[in-house]
């Protein structure tokens, strides 16, 4: 690190999974914790792909620089994705790695939208989420080097870390086709809450996982009820 700038920044382009991920535009860097429960949803999807010719769609919300989307296009032939992002700066990264990883624009959608707002009457079969979680209150918590290079947009999310994640999975639901299923990034304290949340708004068949160093990260949530 030189000066404090992220050794992610200064190289300016970085690997997740077998994806060439360029950080020119500062976006928020991807997190190995990440890539960790990505490699292992995207084998999961593989593995119970019955029809390999069928293809499935996909979002990627909070999408940031389009390293889980981008993963997905490159190891999953017949996937479809819509990637969605509020920052302006993310929206060209986004673009810029796409073509970098040589993905075809016939495979893909990129969409500058808060949330769902810019989706309506669209229905995907998986949809990933990585969004804000840090709590406000716990700032001085975080890393000066984050607080200084990274963009804060993709950091924090209300006083206590969960207003994204709230909202987002209020609305995911609407967007889901007959069991359509949830991969959601989490902060390990969150836990508890994201259970009662998920229980609130009637989602029944979920199942948390912890990363690589043991603590809870992610949760896949499979929506059944939703109709076709």
């Amino acid at each position: 690190m030189k000066a404090g700038i992220p050794t992610e920044y200064l190289k300016k382009k970085i690997g997740f999974l077998n994806c060439k991920i360029d950080l020119s535009k500062k976006t928020f860097i991807p997190r190995i914790e990440t890539e960790y429960w990505v490699r292992k949803a995207i084998k999961e999807i593989k593995k119970e792909l019955k029809d390999k010719n069928k293809k499935i769609k996909v979002l990627d919300v909070f999408a940031g620089s389009g390293c889980i989307g981008i993963a997905i296009l490159k190891s999953i032939g017949n996937s479809l994705v819509d990637f969605n992002d509020i920052d302006k700066r993310a929206i060209a990264q986004i673009k810029t790695n796409l073509k970098l990883n040589e993905i075809s624009s016939k495979r893909y959608r990129v969409h500058k939208s808060s949330f769902f707002e810019r989706l309506k009457g669209r229905r995907y079969d998986f949809i990933f989420a990585n969004p804000p979680y840090i709590a406000k209150q716990r700032v001085k918590e975080v890393e000066s080097s984050v607080l200084k290079y990274e963009p804060n947009i993709a950091l924090f999310s209300g006083k206590k870390g969960i207003y994204h994640i709230k909202r987002f999975l209020k609305e995911a639901k609407n967007f889901l086709k007959k069991n359509g299923i949830i991969y959601l990034e989490f902060d390990p304290d969150q836990k508890e809450e994201i259970k009662h949340i998920l229980k609130k708004n009637k989602y029944q068949h979920f199942r948390f996982f912890k990363d690589q160093f043991r603590k809870h990260r992610w949760v896949k949530i499979i929506y059944k009820t939703q109709k076709t």
